[in-house]
C-alpha cells in the first residue's frame, strides 16, 4: 500500500463536508465491506474521505505539522492493517478511526521523551485573503489555550467541538463514560474561558461558541 502521508487542500475539505455527509450511512458500510475483504483501492476511499478529519484531531493534540502528518499516516496504516477485525457496534466508522487515533496519540506521548516544539501553523480550509490575518489570529489564540489543557481534557475539546461528535461517540473513543466526558468537558471549558478571557476581545466569536 502506497505511503498514506497527510496532503491536505481546498478540494479535501470540501470533499470532508459533502461526501462525509452523503457516504456516512449506505455507502460508507459498502465500502467498510470491501475493505474488510482486502480492496485496497476501496480503503483509499475511506481514506480520502477521513483524512482531514483525523489529521485536524492529531494536530490539535501534538501542536507540529510535521509530527501530526507521520502520526496520521501511521494511523491509517494501522487501521488498514487491522480494519479486517472491524465489526459495526452501533457507532460509525470514523468512531472506530477516531479510537485508533486516539489510542496511537496516546502512545505517542508515552514513548516520546521530548516536548514537542508548538507548531504556529494551523491548518487552515478557507482562502478569503481578507479574513486570514483574523482566522489566524483566532485560531492562534484557541490553539495555545487548547494546549495548555490536560491530555484528556484536550481530547474531549478537540472531539467535541472541532470535530463535532457527540458524547456517546466520544464515550467510544476514549472509553470514558459519559458522565465523566461531562465532567472533563465542565473543567476544560471552565479553564478555557479563564485563559480566553485574556484575549476575550480577539476570541469573543470562539468564546461565544463555548
Amino acid at each position: 500500500m502506497e505511503s498514506l502521508r497527510y496532503t491536505g487542500s481546498k478540494e479535501n475539505a470540501t470533499r470532508e463536508t459533502t461526501e462525509t455527509k452523503t457516504y456516512e450511512d449506505i455507502e460508507i458500510k459498502r465500502l467498510v465491506k470491501q475493505a474488510i475483504d482486502g480492496d485496497v483501492e476501496t480503503f483509499g476511499e475511506l481514506y480520502g474521505i477521513y483524512l482531514d478529519r483525523i489529521y485536524r484531531y492529531v494536530f490539535y493534540q501534538v501542536h507540529n505539522k510535521v509530527t501530526a502528518e507521520d502520526l496520521t499516516e501511521e494511523i491509517f496504516m494501522k487501521a488498514w492493517r487491522g480494519i479486517g477485525k472491524y465489526r459495526w457496534k452501533g457507532q460509525p466508522f470514523s468512531a472506530w478511526l477516531y479510537r485508533i487515533a486516539h489510542n496511537h496519540v496516546i502512545d505517542y506521548f508515552r514513548t516520546s521523551r521530548q516536548h514537542q516544539p508548538l507548531d504556529r501553523e494551523i491548518p487552515a480550509d478557507g482562502d478569503q485573503p481578507q479574513q486570514e490575518l483574523e482566522t489566524k489570529q483566532i485560531q492562534q489564540s484557541l490553539l495555545r489555550a487548547i494546549s495548555s489543557l490536560p491530555q484528556q481534557q484536550k481530547q474531549v475539546i478537540t472531539l467535541k467541538f472541532i470535530e463535532d461528535l457527540d458524547n456517546r461517540a466520544i464515550e467510544h473513543i476514549m472509553g470514558k463514560s459519559q458522565g465523566a466526558i461531562r465532567v472533563m468537558q465542565m473543567r476544560a471549558l471552565a479553564a478555557l474561558r479563564q485563559i480566553l478571557n485574556e484575549e476575550m476581545e480577539e476570541c469573543e466569536p470562539i468564546y461565544q461558541r463555548l
